[in-house]
């Protein structure tokens, strides 16, 4: 893929979905594969052939490193946990995001994409000079975040054709590197957006402390959105965004523990959160997101239904550290039963 660092837009050459930016098929690779990282259970294989099909599901974002408190890098971000919890789900999932993986770079060794590649999850990686880094501090409750290195913009116009045809695609921006105003050559039967990304500033040049700042989108993307889905800490500073598209079609608060806020068509209800044991709530969010869409995303479940599903499986998720707790589809049937 063309390395758009420079913020210049020329032409990507054409890459195979499911490729990385240096040509590395992802699908399926059990290259470095690491003793925690599962196989599915309970969902059928899928071939090369299949998984050049048109996704079910394609999030678009920074696959980013957190910075851990013993100095090793986690990787982390939207586009991680939903795509995760998406194809745990049983759904074909793709990934367009932009970083490096799998190196050393800056001193800094950042893991490999290989935990996608074993839940066979396609992706596509544009090339980028550093990873987007996140360090989180917590102060008094409230958590401090810094970005010291940062990817560069997604260029969307590397999406193979038919990536952009996915029955649901996710906009999961985590450090603005999503432009709203190229998304219009999307065509997505449904329309999702964590617009957390689209709320962040910080200094690009020198890295620095992030800051919020209120949500605005074009019209135009505006008008085409099935859902946006915030979280409670988020919400002043997308009041507006979310509550327009509730009276549309869906808005979504979620609530930790306290389960989610929903908007429908203009109509509000609470549902509450599930009596769980929380390990690690990272991540929850976002799992809460593939979960919401993919079943809002038939017409024929409502909004209450897609949110007690979502609001199970990302509570299922808290039992577990990281990704590796996001639950598979029979994990959560049994969930339900019990």
């Amino acid at each position: 893929m063309t390395d758009t660092t420079d913020g210049k837009h020329d032409t990507p050459p054409e890459t195979p979905s499911g490729s990385s930016a240096n040509g590395t098929s992802m699908r399926g690779s059990k290259r470095g594969r690491k003793p925690l990282v599962r196989k599915p259970l309970g969902k059928p294989g899928r071939g090369g052939i299949q998984l050049t099909r048109t996704p079910d599901y394609l999030v678009v974002g920074h696959i980013c490193a957190d910075l851990q408190p013993d100095g090793s890098y986690v990787l982390g971000g939207t586009a991680l946990y939903s795509a995760i919890a998406a194809a745990r789900l049983g759904a074909r999932v793709a990934v367009l995001t932009r970083g490096v993986f799998g190196r050393k770079v800056a001193g800094m060794t950042i893991p490999s994409l290989d935990m996608l590649a074993e839940e066979e999850i396609s992706i596509i990686v544009q090339e980028a000079d550093l990873p987007t880094v996140f360090i989180n501090e917590y102060q008094a409750d409230r958590r401090v975040q810094t970005v010291p290195h940062w990817a560069g913009p997604i260029d969307l116009r590397g999406l193979p054709p038919h990536w952009r045809n996915a029955k649901v695609i996710h906009l999961g921006p985590v450090a603005d590197e999503v432009d709203p105003r190229a998304t219009s050559g999307l065509t997505a039967r449904f329309l999702g957006i964590t617009p957390q990304g689209w709320m962040r500033d910080w200094p690009r040049e020198t890295g620095g402390k992030v800051k919020h700042i209120p949500l605005k989108l074009p019209g135009d993307l505006l008008s085409r959105i099935d859902c946006a889905i915030v979280s409670i800490e988020e919400i002043a500073y997308a009041r507006d965004v979310v509550t327009e598209v509730g009276n549309r079609r869906l808005g979504v608060v979620t609530q930790g523990a306290d389960g989610a806020r929903i908007i429908a068509g203009g109509q509000r209800f609470e549902l509450p959160g599930y009596n769980v044991p929380i390990r690690d709530l990272t991540g929850a969010g976002d799992v809460f997101a593939a979960a919401f869409f993919l079943k809002a995303s038939d017409r024929t479940i409502s909004a209450d239904k897609a949110g007690r599903f979502a609001n199970a499986v990302a509570g299922l998720s808290l039992g577990q550290v990281g990704a590796f707790g996001i639950p598979e589809l029979s994990e959560f049937e049994e969930f339900l039963a019990r």
